[in-house]
């Protein structure tokens, strides 16, 4: 059988690219190399571009996707991305979730002008859970129809990253299309085998003795979360239990604050944030992928990349399909 070809279109720092390859190792388990070939791959953020093409051999080409004629895009059998999700999370509170009013919310009509252009056999594309109630629930069925308008059977499903052996709580909506009625009704999402026995945050902590002092908070941020109803609940800073997986983690972890919504650890009583690296483990990302080196840019590419293993278990769905 000849590789697939496949597209990706907001390729980010490339989380979906690496899983649908396949070939790196995470917490001593390879996960094995698919007959795969990305033919093109885009993003409109330089930063994350430069990631990417620190750990692939193809290139991640600079591009807005509004400018992307569908002739600069080569043939090809599956078509990924992961659109911009800022307009749908339930983060996104100011501004207020705008969903397809957006304008990156609208960026996914981009990607069905390429389906319709291009046609490949399949697509995957990710988002935010809260794209399910986004416009007041009218958004995710405009998505839905648009998709189906461009000649695809759909199916979708919420995935939570920690069924598949990632050590962190992530709730995803991945859409998956079809050309064929027939690929359609043989396919089936991938099953998690550990819901009931989760990997917990300290298989991916660094020693304590190597965390740069930057990374810990001062006295005086404790002390004035202590003055918070916050400190008793910890509704916000929310410190982690490392026997259990980790919070979703985002890409606001570049302004984490012990009074911000997004995750961060507690040891040795001492408050800290949670280095590059970890993030990159709990998101499944191999000890060799190689970050940018610059703090801000790698919390924001990485907060908001697909965990490469859910990636690589929903392409061996697709790839039985064709065996079978």
């Amino acid at each position: 059988m000849k590789k697939l070809r496949v597209v990706s279109l907001f390729s980010g720092l490339g989380g979906m690219d690496l899983g649908l390859l396949g070939g790196f190792k995470y917490l001593n388990r390879n996960y094995n190399k698919n007959h795969i070939t990305i033919k093109y791959a885009m993003d409109f953020e330089k930063k994350f571009c430069d990631i990417y093409n620190r750990n692939f051999l193809h290139k991640c080409h600079l591009k807005n996707i509004k400018y992307l004629n569908s002739s600069e895009v080569p043939n090809h059998d599956i078509l990924i991305g992961g659109f911009p999700c800022q307009s749908f999370s339930v983060l996104a509170q100011n501004p207020k979730r705008l969903g397809y009013k957006d304008e990156k919310g609208k960026l996914f009509f981009e990607i069905c002008r390429i389906l319709r252009d291009k046609k490949p056999r399949f697509f995957i594309v990710e988002n935010v859970k809260g794209i399910l109630s986004a416009n007041k629930k009218k958004a995710f069925p405009l998505i839905i129809s648009e998709f189906e308008k461009s000649g695809y059977c759909i199916r979708f499903k919420l995935i939570n990253s920690v069924e598949f052996g990632v050590p962190q709580k992530r709730e995803r909506i991945f859409i998956v299309g079809f050309r064929k009625i027939t690929d359609f009704n043989k396919f089936k999402f991938p099953n998690g085998k550990t819901k009931n026995n989760p990997i917990p945050i300290k298989k991916i902590l660094e020693k304590e003795s190597t965390i740069d002092d930057h990374y810990y908070f001062s006295k005086k941020a404790i002390n004035g979360l202590k003055n918070t109803k916050n400190y008793t609940s910890m509704n916000k800073g929310r410190h982690q239990n490392i026997n259990k997986p980790c919070n979703t983690v985002s890409s606001h972890l570049a302004k984490v604050s012990l009074n911000s919504t997004d995750p961060v650890l507690l040891i040795n009583n001492k408050y800290r944030m949670f280095t590059p690296k970890e993030v990159a483990r709990i998101q499944s990302f191999p000890e060799n992928f190689i970050l940018s080196g610059i703090k801000t840019i790698d919390y924001k590419a990485l907060g908001n990349a697909v965990p490469p293993i859910v990636m690589w278990k929903l392409t061996k769905e697709i790839l039985k399909l064709l065996k079978n």
